[in-house]
């Protein structure tokens, strides 16, 4: 094992990357999927998880900020890439000359666009988002008509191709939300409006993975799968993610630190808040909130310890947190599982969502650059023909060894 990983790691299964690709792309046949891997692809590696969701099928990738979209192509991706969260004064010109769609909101970026086009003699690929009800980003449906006629008047000339319309649910995981009838019905309008004002885009997008997963009238000319291609469900109202046929990608475990036996009535990490109730065995995981665990989830976080489900003991610290192995035994050294798929007993990152009262997305999200991503392939096959696996830290990968399975 690289030694940056042995404290710690998080390991990836592109496999199951590709897995559920191809599964969410079966639940919307009719549309192109978009494969979301901001956030450094929520923490599980934007760069190997966007070959693979490619490799599966997705047709487009998608990133919230300019500078995530500029890492994808400087590694080598040359598809349709969209990028939809920008300021005043942005990079604009890169993207345009890197063939990056960037979304539009308002007037003031259309501008912005605008002259950035012109100043570097290209057409700039633009998508006009609208505001359906999420009351986020996204033009105001009042603003619609001037938005789209200056769009429009742009094209005329050559600046720009409008290549998208779309906007974003406010709550697609709550199935039955009477906010989703309304924001299609609002969709629909500002689409007529758009038609009437002479666009004619590639696509046309609302859904996001609950959508995708629920509501198939949403799926227009694309959806976008964000947390589902990670095998994590929107929601536990959509479902979990064995009901959903998702397979989850990150493996987060460390190596023991310490154990040791301890009286009973002892005191364990900050505030005592856990004291032992007889004589027992401590372990100690050296992870803590600096990496990206948890605070919330002290005295409630499930890990498995030599073979059983333990919960963390006391106050999880900043690098580190304690589980109480009662009568069994470890050592130094020995795995500790934060969580998994669960086919091995393991807890899940849905399970540590509802350990701190969060989501799923903000478990897998938060992992810090302290833990290295490890990714591996359950596909021997498919490994093989990569020829190896990587060891990615502060956006650096190192080639080890190929394996198949987890490392």
């Amino acid at each position: 094992m690289n030694e940056t990983a042995k404290r710690a790691r998080a390991t990836i299964d592109l496999a199951a990357v590709r897995s559920n690709v191809r599964a969410l792309r079966e639940r919307a046949p009719r549309a192109e999927l978009m494969a979301v891997v901001k956030s450094d692809g929520y923490g599980h590696g934007a760069v190997r998880c966007a070959r693979a969701a490619r490799e599966a099928g997705a047709s487009w990738l998608g990133t919230a900020l300019p500078e995530e979209a500029f890492a994808l192509r400087a590694a080598g991706d040359t598809g349709r890439l969209l990028c939809w969260l920008w300021t005043p004064g942005g990079p604009w010109r890169k993207a345009v000359e890197q063939d990056i769609d960037v979304g539009v909101s308002g007037l003031w970026a259309l501008r912005e666009v605008i002259a950035a086009a012109r100043s570097c003699g290209r057409t700039a690929r633009v998508q006009l988002k609208a505001d359906t009800g999420l009351g986020r980003n996204g033009c105001q449906p009042a603003d619609w008509p001037e938005l789209t006629a200056a769009a429009r008047a742009a094209e005329l000339d050559g600046t720009l191709r409008v290549t998208g319309i779309w906007s974003h649910f406010a709550c697609a995981d709550e199935p039955g939300h009477p906010s989703i009838a309304a924001q299609l019905t609002v969709f629909a309008e500002v689409l007529a409006v758009s038609e009437a004002a002479g666009l004619r885009p590639e696509v046309r997008h609302i859904a996001n993975t609950p959508a995708l997963l629920t509501l198939p009238e949403a799926h227009f000319d694309l959806v976008r799968a964000g947390i589902g291609i990670y095998g994590i469900s929107p929601s536990p109202e959509v479902g979990t993610s064995a009901d959903l046929g998702l397979r989850p990608a990150m493996t987060l475990e460390a190596s023991l630190a310490s154990v040791k036996r301890v009286p009973g009535g002892h005191g364990v990490s900050y505030g005592h808040h856990y004291t032992t109730p007889g004589e027992t065995t401590l372990a100690l995981v050296p992870l803590g909130y600096a990496d990206g665990i948890p605070r919330h989830a002290s005295g409630t976080g499930p890990v498995l310890v030599a073979g059983k489900l333990r919960t963390v003991a006391g106050r999880i610290a900043m690098d580190q947190f304690v589980v109480d192995l009662g009568g069994d035994s470890a050592q130094p050294g020995d795995r500790a599982v934060l969580f998994g798929p669960g086919d091995g007993g393991e807890p899940t990152a849905e399970d540590w969502a509802g350990a701190a009262g969060t989501i799923g997305y903000e478990i897998v999200t938060r992992i810090g650059s302290r833990v290295p991503r490890v990714h591996a392939d359950s596909d021997a096959a498919h490994a093989a023909e990569g020829g190896a696996h990587a060891v990615e830290r502060n956006g650096t990968s190192v080639e080890t060894a190929v394996t198949g399975g987890t490392a």
